[in-house]
Formats: C-alpha cells, sequence, structure tokens
C-alpha cells in the first residue's frame, strides 16, 4: 500500500482521537450500576453500537458509497467475506466481554495496562502472516515488554503465585483485538468495503455472538440483559466504543496497524487519572513503573519497525 505523507498525517491524527476514546472507555464500564454484569453490560453495549451504526450505514448508502455491496467483487471475494465477518465479529464479541469482566475484576488501570499488550500481538501477527521480520533491538524490547506485563500481572511482585487470573483475562483482549484487525485491515486494502460497513457488521454479528452467550452460559439473565439495555450507561459506552471504532477503521487505512495502536499507547495514564477522580480507585508505584516501561518499550518498538520500512514515494 502506497501511502503519501498526507495521509500518514490522517492517520496519526485519528490515532491521537482514538487515544482519547480508550482513555475514557474503563471508567465508563465501571460506572455501569453494580446489579449489571458483565455479560449483560457487553451485549446492552453491543446492541447500542449497531443503534448508532444503522443510521450511519444507511446514509452512506445513500449516498451511493457501495463498498461491499460493490458488483464487482469476484467470486472468490465473495466466499471468502461471509468467513471473515462472521469470525471477526465473534472475536470482537467475545472481546467485549472479556474487556468489561476485566475492567471490573483486574481494575481499571491494571486491566488498561494489560491491554497495551495490543502492539506486542499486532507486531507478532505481522511477523508471521505479512513476513515482516523484526531486528535484535526490537526483540529485545519485546522481552522487556513481556517481563514488565508479568511484573504488573504479580503486583509487582515477580512471584507466579501472585499472578492474577483477571489480569490474563485482560490480556486476552487485546489478543482477540490484535489478530481481528490484522484481518480487517487487510479486507480494507484488499476490498471497497467501508469502515462504516466494517463497523456496522462487526457489531451486528457481536451482539448476535453475546446473546447466544448470555442464552448458553446464563440463560436465566436474558431478560436482565434486555433490560441494561434501557441503562444511561450502556448507551454512553455504547457510544463511545462505536466512535472509537469508527476512527480506529479509518486511522488503519493510512498507516499499519503497529503504528496505530502505539499512538494510542499512553491512553492508560489517561484511565489512571480518571479512576482516581471518578472511580475513587488508588494508584500504585508498581502500577506507575509498568505504565512507563510499557509506553517506552511500545515507542521504542515503532521506532525499531519505522526504520525497518523502505520509503514510500509520494501519491497524490
Amino acid at each position: 500500500m502506497v501511502l503519501s505523507s498526507r495521509s500518514v498525517g490522517k492517520g496519526v491524527l485519528l490515532s491521537l482521537i482514538c487515544l482519547l476514546f480508550l482513555g475514557v472507555m474503563p471508567i465508563i464500564s465501571n460506572s455501569r450500576p453494580p446489579e449489571v454484569g458483565a455479560l449483560s453490560f457487553a451485549f446492552a453495549l453491543s446492541v447500542w453500537q449497531v443503534i448508532f451504526a444503522i443510521p450511519v450505514f444507511g446514509i452512506e448508502l445513500q449516498k451511493g458509497v457501495k463498498g461491499i455491496f460493490d458488483a464487482g467483487l469476484s467470486r472468490h471475494e465473495k466466499k471468502r467475506l461471509p468467513f471473515v465477518a462472521i469470525s471477526t465479529g465473534a472475536a470482537f464479541g467475545l472481546s467485549t466481554y472479556l474487556y468489561v469482566l476485566g475492567v471490573q475484576k483486574a481494575g481499571a488501570a491494571n486491566a488498561a495496562i494489560a491491554i497495551q499488550a495490543y502492539p506486542l500481538f499486532a507486531i507478532l501477527w505481522e511477523s508471521l502472516f505479512l513476513k515482516r521480520t523484526k531486528s535484535a533491538i526490537e526483540l529485545a524490547l519485546t522481552a522487556v515488554l513481556i517481563g514488565t506485563l508479568f511484573y504488573l500481572g504479580t503486583g509487582g511482585t515477580f512471584r507466579l503465585s501472585g499472578l492474577s487470573p483477571w489480569f490474563l483475562v485482560s490480556l486476552c483482549v487485546p489478543l482477540l483485538w490484535s489478530i481481528a484487525h490484522v484481518i480487517i485491515k487487510e479486507e480494507l486494502g484488499r476490498t471497497p468495503i467501508t469502515p462504516v460497513q466494517v463497523t456496522f457488521f462487526r457489531a451486528t454479528i457481536s451482539t448476535v455472538f453475546l446473546f447466544v452467550l448470555v442464552a448458553i452460559m446464563a440463560p436465566e439473565e436474558i431478560l436482565h440483559a434486555g433490560r441494561s439495555i434501557f441503562q444511561i450507561t450502556s448507551a454512553v459506552m455504547g457510544l463511545v466504543y462505536f466512535l472509537e471504532l469508527i476512527v480506529w477503521f479509518y486511522a488503519v487505512r493510512h498507516i499499519d496497524v503497529s503504528l496505530a495502536s502505539s499512538i494510542t499507547t499512553p491512553w492508560p495514564a489517561l484511565t489512571m487519572v480518571l479512576a482516581v477522580v471518578f472511580l475513587g480507585n488508588s494508584i500504585e508505584l508498581y502500577q506507575v513503573i509498568a505504565l512507563v516501561i510499557v509506553v517506552g518499550c511500545i515507542y521504542g518498538l515503532t521506532l525499531a519497525g519505522l526504520k525497518n520500512v523502505k520509503p514510500r514515494e509520494n501519491v497524490t
């Protein structure tokens, strides 16, 4: 994909906007009424994402933007896209539930830092599937990043016995995000599908997946999950998450997933401040140390990765 400096600038700006949305989301999630469980809340906010996506999706079609409905799609693309949509939608649905659960159980600050493993996973998948080799410095920074996440997960003790299972749950969120985003990144470059269409189909499939999950895991909670839709917190979370998705998919249309995610890296610092102010949380020294090291490693990985990128010629 050949990009101009103007296109890269748009990607950077959009990634910075994502940073703000990401920093606020854990606070909204943990501000929900105590009687609303993680699974019910994940389902309810996903419903709101669909509600917010429908008019935007319709407006785009009215403007004549066909996107995925373009008749020029090859037979192979028509067969592949439904599988891609269902698999990534299910992954996002599961990650939404684990996100809400992780933020609740591990705490907003710990979960926020854990989710910073996203660039680590993104770099891994780009290496495996896109054949992007990594230098010695990148491997060294990756090792430090993994060690720091282990330090955080053990409460600053480095003792395996102190490893929080809820921290591991939080790590599953960036794992699922990175897999799905790398797949979608390739689809955005290969097919005419638009970010709005990606968001609409993702939200719709995620909602269906979460409803099935509620029916299987807690059938007695179906009515309660339905009532959770009418909670103001669910609507606000759905709106912020929807906006973050739209902005994110436009960002990765202009720059690589690993670069975009690296730009959003400092968002846990915003979450920490907001958690103290609005949730009354206390922040431990080991959390601050872990955040500083994680941010440093990710920026180091970004700079090292950029040195390996061959210059691209400008286009108009």
